[in-house]
């Protein structure tokens, strides 16, 4: 049934917390691809900021962040070994639940694979949730994987 899945990390532990279902999901479900995807959004300037980057500079650090985030998805992925199963990495710049949506479509993911911190409330509206545009947005299933230590309601 799942063939493609994709995990949309963010370089943290909660994201990562996933890999052991991706894993399962993986070995048990004769997974042919895995693609481990992490979004960097286009360089802006804080607000209230005198310094104007030329566009060399302004190119110099968006290609030092992407080279920083394909680092971290080569060294997860080499952490790996899920037998039989083709890993990749993908680094995509843009918004990330729209982006993430887009990749998963235009690419055959059969699931979407993701963290979610369960918030709710004040701090879900504050912070919003990828992970919840991701499934709004997504045409295919999507499994929202809960933080270890999660407290309902927060």
């Amino acid at each position: 049934m799942y063939r493609k899945i994709m995990v949309p990390l963010d370089g943290s532990d909660l994201a990562e917390c996933v890999l052991p279902h991706v894993e399962a999901i993986a070995m048990g479900c004769e997974v042919n691809n895995v693609t481990f995807v992490r979004t960097v959004e286009p360089f802006q300037l804080p607000r209230g900021s005198e310094w104007v980057p030329t566009p060399e500079e302004r190119q110099r650090i968006e290609s030092s962040h992407r080279s920083d985030v394909q680092d971290y998805l080569n060294q997860l992925v080499g952490r790996l070994k899920y037998d039989g199963v083709s890993l990749q990495t993908e680094v995509i710049v843009g918004k990330a639940a729209e982006s993430l949506a887009d990749y998963a479509e235009k690419n055959g993911v059969d699931l979407i694979v993701i963290a979610t911190h369960g918030r709710s409330g004040v701090s879900r509206w504050v912070w919003g949730s990828v992970a919840d545009r991701i499934l709004r947005s997504a045409c295919v299933p999507v499994l929202m994987v809960r933080a270890p230590g999660c407290v309902p309601g927060i």
